[in-house]
């Protein structure tokens, strides 16, 4: 690991405090299933916390709570035993949910790929009562499903004064309303936008407050351009830049992600794409901040970016592709990656030359100007395929969404032909499609920059207004209308129902609508 010991240092002196604030439940629901709904479960209400708080539980017996929205904290609730004295230890088993599946389905049936350790619950054994139980771990929830393992025949218990002490870095009061003129539906995306920022926003930019827990850099590049519209929290994103900028892989490349405790590490994750995004988003912050000291500072770093992004070049001027890289781009089992890879080195090349006209490093920007001609000449000799008018990807000539959206946004053609480019993709859509939030935020971006405006909305209103009438509290990791229990890790209880790069509509709205 490449180690600059000055950038972690000023990370950490960068940690942010978290606003607390108390939460109640605000009503006890069971869940049902329903095929018509979002994942075959719905709620209805059953009860009201002071019905509830007058009631006792014995073994077996279970409720479940609805907080009402989404939240990120720390539970605390009182019990007391009711009847005889307690003459046996109170077993007492609690699941999180961010939606109905998670405390609808038993987690015994989880056979997904990631870890089973993420699914939230917690069994926990009272020697004691009365007591007051605080859960010392963060919980991401909506829903808290109680569940009486055991007391004795002679005793039961009851809860009162149940709460979430909820945590986040933004400051809510930083936000300014939407104009009034504003449609209802855009204003719900808006506000549900802000909502999944908000609980991303902890001492980094959390990738998903339920699920890793961590900072990618790909979630963090489109974080902070929503949160430039809203919170403006820069301190916050210059933490992470320095973070990343601190800490690098052997040869100097950025690394995928990064974990704070119990020290700042570096992962191992090598990801092509998501090193070189550090450059656009170093180019982002300093647009939005003009901090200047952090720009001279992590230039050295941004640079080293470029240059080994352009070691995988090949004699033609393209990005190799061969079993030995991995570019993110979208969760697609069958995405050829070469041709969005190339737009995203030309999208980043041109945020370096910025930079560097900025800071009046002449050789570099002449270098990188020479960089940018190559590339995309390699791209429209190469990857442009006049007949169809779409670019290809890889041996197999692939043509994919993903690699038209982002040769839009690294401006290979001019904005009228990349109008006509995105007009083609809707009217002659190519198989490989999108699959995530993350690559549906490029298409729109791609829209709006391409003079597509009205498209633009009509895609964010199909896209995250469905989440919207599926029932979304905060903006969703992964989301196909057509299959709404999708998973890229073989099974929706571990999908991130709060997900970084899903809060992006926020973002289009403040800055292309306002």
């Amino acid at each position: 690991m490449g180690m600059h010991q000055k950038f972690v240092e000023l990370a950490e002196k960068l940690t942010p405090d978290l606003h607390e604030s108390i939460v109640l439940p605000k009503s006890v629901i069971e869940v049902v299933a329903d095929e018509e709904a979002f994942q075959g479960w719905r709620t209805q209400e059953t009860g009201s916390i002071s019905a509830l708080q007058s009631k006792s539980f014995g073994k077996d017996e279970s409720f479940i709570l609805d907080f009402g929205d989404h939240q990120v904290g720390y539970i605390s609730l009182s019990i007391k035993s009711v009847g005889s004295p307690q003459d046996a230890p109170l077993g007492l088993k609690l699941i999180f949910g961010e939606m109905p599946c998670e405390v609808a389905e038993p987690f015994d049936s989880y056979d997904g790929w990631l870890s089973k350790s993420w699914l939230q619950e917690e069994t926990i054994y009272v020697d004691v009562l009365p007591a007051v139980l605080k859960l010392p771990r963060r919980y991401c929830f909506r829903y808290v499903k109680m569940m009486i393992i055991d007391t004795s025949r002679k005793f039961t218990v009851s809860f009162t004064d149940i709460h979430c002490t909820a945590v986040t870095s933004a400051d809510v009061r930083e936000l300014t309303p939407l104009p009034a003129n504003i449609p209802a539906d855009l204003q719900a995306i808006d506000a549900i936008s802000i909502k999944t920022l908000q609980d991303c926003m902890q001492t980094v930019f959390e990738d998903g407050p339920k699920r890793d827990r961590r900072l990618w850099i790909g979630d963090l590049r489109l974080q902070a351009l929503a949160n430039y519209q809203t919170f403006h929290h820069h301190d916050l994103v210059k933490r992470c830049l320095y973070l990343f900028g601190g800490m690098t892989l052997d040869d100097g490349a950025v690394g995928a992600c990064v974990f704070e405790k119990p020290n700042p590490l570096v992962d191992d994750t090598r990801l092509y794409d998501y090193s070189l995004f550090f450059v656009a988003i170093l180019f982002d912050y300093y647009e939005a901040s003009k901090d200047r000291e952090a720009l001279v500072e992590l230039w050295p770093v941004a640079l080293e970016q470029i240059q080994i992004g352009l070691e995988r070049l090949d004699e033609y001027g393209l990005v190799r592709d061969d079993e030995t890289w991995w570019c993110f781009t979208d969760w697609h089992p069958e995405l050829n990656k070469q041709a969005s890879a190339q737009a995203i080195l030309l999208y980043c090349l041109k945020r370096g030359l910025g930079l560097a006209k900025e800071l009046e490093k002449d050789q570099e920007a002449t270098f990188i100007s020479e960089q940018i001609d190559r590339v995309t000449s390699s791209a429209l000799q190469h990857l442009w395929d006049e007949k169809t008018g779409f670019f290809v990807s890889g041996v197999t000539k692939q043509v994919s969404w993903a690699s038209q959206v982002w040769m839009a946004l690294a401006g290979v053609l001019n904005e009228e032909e990349n109008g006509q480019l995105m007009d083609r993709l809707f009217e002659s859509p190519p198989e490989i499609g999108m699959t995530t939030p993350y690559m549906y935020h490029h298409l729109i971006e791609a829209l709006f920059e391409s003079g597509r405006p009205e498209k633009a909305l009509e895609q964010m209103r199909a896209y995250w207004g469905e989440m919207v009438k599926d029932g979304a509290d905060c903006f969703w990791e992964i989301y196909n209308p057509n299959d709404k229990k999708l998973s890229p890790y073989g099974s929706n209880l571990i999908n991130s129902y709060c997900h970084a790069w899903s809060c992006t509509p926020t973002y289009f709205i403040r800055k292309y609508l306002l």
